[in-house]
């Protein structure tokens, strides 16, 4: 039986990330298959529900308002709009929602109001409910948990020692302040980071330490490859490979067995053959959709052709025994 551990040192994570590729796939595999049924994949669907204009400096980012990428700022979308979205969201197979703003902090505004609306309204639908806003104070995320937020998504995106090469606009432990705001309010953390933005092995090991060392894993951890875009200034960035996706996917497999590792951004360049190197070495979650805020994304239909190929079916929400968990997040006002 494989040990949950939360002392990994970054030697040890090193040893596993740098393992012969055909070995760390095939642990990956076996230390999946141990904590979760491998032929489950979650499909999520990610919303922009305010774009562009934002104040940050990330270097990835087409919504940083400092960058001329061509992305048209938009203000926050109307709640029923947004409900609509998640309703066909559902019926198209997804079990997780996430809807996402170009913020750099939440602000206690009307806009607020109306996003604590839209998480009522979809936690009501039987989904996974999750929100990406920027930094959040102890107080807002306590908003959020009552109004029915089941997870709050909010990346480290890199490594500590490589994170102001890429972001100057907030700290490293802006971000681990956030996420300490969320755990302590009881919603499920969804962290994880991009790689092929110039950084080491070393960083992204690093990265994975960080999250393999908090108290208690992120339920979720998702994994992107970069999407280079036009305007920013890591438009000129290469393409990750498909084997530095199947070490980052694997290790993290290893290092936080319960968590679901998400194959993320970047999907959109990998074929059928690519992806499934991914869920065998641990993925279990993908976004489905045309976009990924404002990133190119497979579509639904090459997404169904696919799980039809590889026999995959979709995870139900609140899998594992989380039923209790999304009874006590419905607003009882609902």
């Amino acid at each position: 039986m494989t040990e949950i551990r939360n002392n990994w040192t970054k030697e040890e994570i090193s040893e596993i990330y740098n393992s012969p590729i055909l070995d760390l796939m095939y642990r990956g595999a076996t230390v999946h298959r141990e904590f979760h049924d491998p032929q489950e994949v979650q499909v999520c669907t990610l919303l922009s529900i305010k774009t562009g204009g934002c104040p940050e400096d990330c270097s990835y980012c087409p919504q940083a308002a400092r960058y001329h990428t061509g992305v048209k700022v938009e203000k926050l979308m109307e709640v029923q709009e947004v409900l609509n979205s998640a309703l066909k969201a559902k019926e198209s197979g997804s079990t997780r929602f996430c809807m996402g703003a170009a913020w750099r902090e939440v602000r206690d505004n009307r806009d607020f109001d109306k996003v604590l609306d839209m998480v009522k309204g979809v936690s009501t639908m039987g989904m996974e409910v999750c929100c990406t806003l920027g930094m959040l104070t102890p107080e807002q995320a306590e908003k959020l948990k009552d109004a029915g937020l089941y997870a709050y998504n909010h990346n480290l995106d890199t490594s500590e020692e490589h994170y102001d090469k890429i972001i100057s606009t907030r700290t490293y432990d802006d971000r681990l302040d956030t996420l300490n705001h969320v755990r302590k309010a009881k919603i499920s953390v969804c962290s994880g980071g991009i790689i092929g933005m110039g950084e080491s092995h070393g960083d992204r090991v690093g990265m994975l330490h960080t999250l393999a060392t908090m108290e208690q894993h992120p339920e979720s951890v998702p994994v992107n490859a970069l999407v280079p875009v036009e305007g920013t200034p890591l438009e000129d960035q290469p393409r990750v490979s498909i084997w530095e996706m199947v070490r980052m996917i694997a290790t993290a497999r290893i290092v936080m067995p319960k968590a679901m590792v998400r194959l993320s951004a970047g999907r959109v360049r990998m074929n059928t053959e690519e992806q499934a190197l991914c869920f065998l070495a641990g993925a279990n979650s993908i976004f489905a959709g045309d976009t990924l805020l404002t990133t190119p994304n497979p579509e639904v239909n090459a997404d169904k052709e696919m799980f039809q190929v590889l026999n995959l079916k979709p995870r139900k929400s609140f899998k594992n025994g989380e039923e209790a968990f999304k009874l006590e997040q419905i607003p009882s006002a609902m």
